[in-house]
């Protein structure tokens, strides 16, 4: 098992270290220094840029209003007309993402051995975190790091060298983890649920742009017998084609979070005996008269676990789906790619591409269904991108085997 990241810095003239926790892979920053309060906007700011963490000591909320701060000064940096090329205008608006992104997380706070913040007016992050990060790790000493302070909030701080469980996070990577919870606890309401709601876990892709289900709620079923969800996420396509009186469903998944968040929205919706959830990449085994799968749309690098639902390097993922099907089809079934053509706008695949993936992975066009987008996004003109959304659709290709004769040319 890989021994996890840790990192090092001194204060108060003493070595310190503890475990490096971050979602997205960021290797731990090779220089701290300790903030707190009286610690300006303007320094902290100039030593991000340059590459120095800042570990803050001082209230919580007051990181929560410098790290506001770190965010004004980035947004206020002159910015270039963006390229007239929309590809060109793309990559440049994600290297600015990644900017943005690097310069907040130098930003850290402490965890303690039960995942909790020991800072003054600290809100209780142990529930967001062990669902993030997994169970806390009890203390490896006689005594954690509060038992030697005294039990104290003030000094536990300064005591939290001496448990070697203590960790260090990205205030921006907390903050997300918090709204995660929250959006684990509130739920999503899905229209095509009849309101219920879908519970998404952290890491999982939350269903709150809901195109693509009433897609799926709403397409002609070839039949009620069986189905395939590939890439099942929060189980929300699982759970829409078993209400729709689908009589076994088999969702599929990869990544561990994923399966348990949709084991877990099935079984709240009532659904779980008609929905198996299983580990697979891609494919179960066998064959089905109804697969489905809503691939990630960009092909592009991801930088975030929850990132893969969006960005597919090299369209794995959907080349995949398309390559596979056929051979998991019944004869007369029908494959449903819920597909939107952002990246055809962004000049990042084009609609004679995608045709031609269809061709060479012996599928046949049955039909196709076209919404368009809903989230604020689409109508945000200051959005650099704001011409590709504007222009997006999302479709639900009816695919079947190259034999069958109802094809299409769309």
């Amino acid at each position: 098992m890989n021994q996890p990241p840790v990192v090092e810095w001194t204060e108060a003239d003493e070595p310190r270290s503890a475990r490096w926790r971050s979602e997205n892979g960021t290797p731990p920053p090779r220089r701290i220094v300790i903030a707190d309060d009286r610690t300006k906007a303007d320094d902290a700011y100039r030593a991000a840029c340059e590459g120095t963490a800042l570990l803050w000591r001082g209230d919580f909320h007051n990181a929560r209003q410098l790290l506001t701060a770190l965010a004004r000064r980035i947004d206020r940096r002159p910015r270039k007309a963006p390229p007239a090329d929309v590809t060109q205008a793309f990559h440049v608006h994600r290297a600015a993402q990644n900017h943005r992104a690097r310069i907040l997380g130098m930003l850290l706070v402490p965890l303690d051995a039960a995942l909790a913040v020991p800072l003054h007016r600290a809100p209780d992050v142990r529930e967001a975190c062990t669902r993030a990060y997994g169970p806390a790790e009890p203390a490896t000493g006689e005594t954690t790091a509060r038992e030697a302070a005294g039990g104290t909030e003030a000094t536990a701080t300064a005591a939290e060298g001496t448990d070697p469980t203590a960790s260090l996070v990205s205030l921006r990577e907390l903050l997300g983890l918090i709204g995660a919870n929250e959006w684990r606890r509130k739920g999503v309401e899905i229209p095509a649920l009849g309101g219920d709601r879908i519970h998404p876990h952290y890491g999982v892709f939350s269903p709150a742009r809901g195109e693509y289900v009433d897609l799926v709620a709403e397409a002609p079923l070839p039949g009620d017998e069986l189905a395939f969800d590939i890439g099942t996420g929060t189980g929300v396509l699982a759970s829409v084609l078993a209400r729709r009186g689908i009589r076994r469903v088999v969702a599929t998944d990869q990544d561990p979070r994923a399966l348990a968040c949709a084991r877990e929205n099935t079984e709240r919706l009532g659904v779980a005996g008609q929905v198996e959830v299983v580990e697979a990449d891609l494919f179960p085994a066998g064959r089905a008269p109804l697969i489905v799968c809503n691939p990630p749309w960009v092909p592009a690098k991801p930088t975030s676990p929850v990132e893969y639902a969006v960005y597919d390097p090299g369209n794995r993922m959907l080349y995949g789906f398309l390559n596979g099907l056929a051979d998991h089809l019944t004869p007369d079934g029908e494959g449903w790619l819920i597909l939107s053509d952002l990246a055809e706008h962004l000049g990042l695949r084009t609609h004679d591409e995608l045709l031609d993936a269809f061709a060479k992975a012996g599928l046949t066009v049955l039909g196709r269904h076209d919404i368009t987008p809903r989230h604020p996004r689409a109508r945000d003109t200051s959005d650099p991108l704001h011409v590709a959304r504007a222009a997006e659709v999302t479709s639900l290709w009816r695919l079947g085997t190259a034999d069958r004769r109802t094809s299409r040319t769309l």
